[in-house]
């Protein structure tokens, strides 16, 4: 796989993009117009592009539900440490995202969950390289 891009229906496209960018994320302004823009994530690989809803309807005749009332999907995106998640998801605060739950910490794993401001999940999280690399358990072992 050479990269993946996560198409986000959004209702303000400058709100939008404000927020992505205060979580560290770039704009490619050469795949972005005033119906659509690219989020670039990690260059190469992980991109969002988030369209306005009028624009991301002519992908499908089938309804556009409002994550807001009804989100249907969450994207994570994992951080090189806890720090980089909490910095990472007050900014994302500061910049109009929302915070419904507290904090997940397995020990091995952190999580927090934020909102975009049109209702999208964004999931901010860390693992433990040793169990990124060979699971929970090897994770507890070398805690014990």
């Amino acid at each position: 796989m050479t990269g993946m891009f996560v198409n986000l229906p959004v209702t303000d496209l400058e709100r939008a993009k404000a927020f992505y960018e205060a979580l560290g994320f770039t704009i490619n302004p050469q795949f972005t117009d005033h119906n659509a823009a690219c989020v670039v994530v990690e260059e190469g690989h992980s991109y969002f592009m988030i369209l306005v809803r009028e624009f991301f309807q002519t992908f499908t005749d089938k309804p556009l539900g409002d994550p807001r009332e009804a989100p249907c999907s969450a994207t994570a995106i994992f951080f090189d440490s806890r720090e980089d998640v909490d910095a990472t998801a007050a900014a994302g605060l500061a910049a109009g995202g929302t915070e419904d739950q507290p904090a997940t910490d397995l020990g091995f794993m952190y999580q927090r969950q934020l909102t975009d401001p049109d209702g999208n999940l964004i999931e901010l999280g860390w693992m433990d390289p040793v169990a990124a690399a060979q699971g929970p358990e090897a994770y507890a072992a070398q805690q014990a």
